[in-house]
């Protein structure tokens, strides 16, 4: 099922449903079904939350006594709340900041950073757009740097048509808006302001796909699941047009647009046996949770890091 059509917050009933689908073979990593009870909430990127939506749904099936909220605040609010004891795993699509580590070490707050899965971010326009195919880091640049003040097509490319050129993208408390920004500005948060700014990338998809001259950025897997409204371009570091595919995002020939993503999980929160199951859960099915959410599943190398991440917390919460 695309995940557009599923909600991204999770209340018991969703998850009831969900449950009413049938068990599950993902593996182990959960206690008896029967025996765990208790809620967990997770917030953060609304990249990653479709991530910890299917991990959700997946452990439920097997653990209908738990409920799993996930929430989408961006990696910025997610973290807020994360350091504030809000929340038992935070989602992010960038490593956490200096200043928010100190936020959590002023709370107690300790956690480990999971790479849970791979994606790119997409550059996407109007389905009716024939003349966009691919475009350069530096006419990206040219569009969403500060002060840009490009606002028809052919100021990209004089070949291009005397359009309007409409902008939609991340908002600036999203790990997505940290993340373009630094690759395409050379600086983290840099970016013209005058634009149509959402946290909900569905908001961008709408944007975009209701504006001929329009143009908009998020996680890969929203395009895929929306191949029918949008058109995706193809971006040149350098070395050439490369298009973003689940194949283009793991072997890293699409620069500078690929990226990982994470699970901060709290070190004392795993003293609830229903919040250490999900986890377990989590990191032991991390392929089938990145298929089914429309993600680059980890590499072999990083999903041997990822189960030394989860024996590092454990040796947090019990130290």
């Amino acid at each position: 099922m695309r995940r557009a059509k599923v909600s991204l917050a999770l209340t018991a009933a969703a998850i009831l449903a969900a449950s009413a689908c049938g068990g599950s073979d993902a593996g182990s990593g959960q206690s008896d079904g029967s025996t765990l009870s208790g809620s967990i909430r997770v917030d953060g990127s609304s990249t990653v939350a479709p991530l910890s939506t299917a991990a959700a749904q997946l452990f439920q099936q097997q653990n209908p006594g738990v409920n799993v909220t996930v929430g989408t605040s961006g990696t910025g609010g997610g973290f807020e709340k994360f350091c504030n004891g809000e929340t038992d795993i935070s989602d992010a699509s960038r490593p956490i900041k200096d200043e928010e580590k100190a936020a959590c070490e002023k709370k107690g707050i300790t956690y480990e950073e999971f790479r849970i899965a791979n994606d790119g971010l997409s550059v996407v326009v109007n389905k009716d757009n024939d003349f966009a195919e691919c475009l350069t880091v530096e006419q990206l640049k040219k569009i969403w740097e500060p002060g840009s003040k490009v606002n028809k097509w052919n100021q990209v490319d004089p070949e291009y048509p005397d359009q309007r050129l409409e902008l939609f993208g991340a908002g600036t408390d999203s790990g997505t808006f940290d993340y373009f920004t630094e690759a395409v500005n050379g600086e983290e948060g840099a970016s013209r302001t005058d634009y149509s700014p959402s946290e909900d990338d569905n908001v961008t998809v709408q944007g975009v796909s209701g504006s001929k001259g329009g143009l908009g950025y998020f996680g890969l897997s929203y395009y895929e699941e929306n191949q029918d409204k949008l058109k995706v371009l193809k971006i040149d570091d350098g070395d050439g047009c490369v298009e973003p595919t689940k194949q283009t995002v793991q072997d890293g020939t699409y620069k500078p647009l690929s990226r990982p993503l994470f699970i901060y999980p709290k070190a004392s929160s795993l003293e609830k046996p229903e919040v250490e199951a999900f986890v377990e859960f989590y990191v032991e099915n991390n392929a089938e949770i990145a298929e089914k959410s429309l993600f680059v599943p980890l590499n072999a190398e990083q999903e041997a890091e990822l189960k030394k991440d989860l024996e590092r917390l454990r040796e947090q919460h019990t130290s």
